[in-house]
């Protein structure tokens, strides 16, 4: 199938949140990767999400280069070509984007969806994420709103952050202590800025202790009851049950027991990046490891060129990262649960 429209992004989380499933949405660093997320999500039989973060956007338009707009449009252009051929539905999404860079990656990308919508055409991103955790909840959501009616005019979903994730990823990062959990007024404060749904659709990454990257289980406290807690409230003054679609940031090393208590409190989308880079690397080393004595040329030898192509550790790092991309698919519910 290929990457999805606007209207079956929406449907895409409508039928995670009706049937007690979340979307894995997997971190890609570049064709490669993306190519593996893919086999990923085929071999599961789940649609999924495919995201590009602010360094991997960077990284993507070529050292020489160095633009983060023009990186994300080249991945994303080559991702709508081979998608098509895996079966599986696939949005596309960038991740943790703060204000010091909103005018160099998110708005060229909101300004360019508009732009192909004036000639008919879809956006090449179905969802954009504004990361406000570094400035004060005010602010965070003056921002938001405006990005949200963008983003209605570009026909995306905006993804917010109201709290703050703990540790570090692209240069991002927070402390891991008390202030990350979400409460229940940052939630109805977000109602009154953003909506609930009239002005455009939003994603929300309410925080339970949630942390980037690689850390100390001992340091990290996980509570998910809060976003029960939080869509109990708020869904009684609406009259309506989890009135927000929640994301899981932080998800690598979560156990399954707090994957499955986040899912069933709302959480239609989870983010996997540090595990599924750990597999696609650690797949590398072992070949490295394994054929030091071909892939170098050793005292003045010539190798030998099987063993250093880089297809040669490239394909098994790509089934490595896609069997770590089918636990989480497992570990979320979508496995089996495409929309076909």
């Amino acid at each position: 199938m290929p990457i999805a429209t606007p209207e079956t992004y929406a449907a895409m989380i409508d039928h995670a949140k009706q049937s007690g499933f979340a979307l894995p949405a997997i971190n890609v660093t570049s064709s490669q990767s993306l190519n593996a997320a893919l086999q990923g999500f085929a071999d599961a039989d789940s649609d999924g999400i495919i995201q590009v973060s602010l360094g991997t956007a960077l990284y993507l338009s070529g050292n020489r280069v160095q633009d983060r707009a023009k990186g994300s449009r080249a991945l994303a252009l080559y991702a709508h070509e081979v998608a098509a051929d895996y079966g599986v539905t696939v949005a596309l999404h960038t991740d943790h984007c703060p204000q010091e860079h909103l005018a160099n990656w998110v708005r060229p990308l909101l300004a360019d969806a508009i732009e192909r919508r004036s000639r008919g055409l879809e956006p090449l991103y179905q969802s954009h994420m504004w990361d406000g955790s570094a400035v004060p909840l005010e602010r965070n959501l003056a921002i938001a709103s405006e990005l949200l009616e963008l983003s209605e005019r570009a026909r995306t979903i905006l993804e917010i952050e109201v709290g703050v994730v703990g540790g570090e990823e692209d240069g991002i990062s927070h402390d891991i202590n008390d202030e990350l959990y979400s409460t229940v007024d940052d939630a109805r404060a977000t109602i009154a800025a953003l909506g609930s749904g009239e002005r455009g659709r939003y994603l929300t990454a309410l925080t339970f202790g949630n942390v980037h990257g690689v850390y100390n289980p001992a340091a990290v406290h996980l509570r998910p009851e809060l976003l029960g807690d939080i869509q109990h409230e708020i869904g009684q003054s609406l009259g309506r049950d989890r009135p927000f679609d929640l994301v899981f940031h932080g998800g690598s090393g979560s156990s399954p027991a707090d994957i499955a208590a986040a899912v069933s409190f709302g959480v239609v989308k989870m983010n996997v990046d540090t595990d599924t880079q750990y597999a696609f690397t650690r797949s590398i080393a072992g070949h490295m490891l394994s054929n030091w004595e071909r892939v170098l040329k050793i005292d003045g030898g010539y190798g030998d060129k099987k063993y250093y192509d880089p297809r040669a550790w490239g394909k098994p790092a790509e089934h490595a990262m896609a069997a770590r991309v089918v636990q989480a698919a497992e570990e979320l519910g979508s496995a089996g649960n495409t929309l076909r």
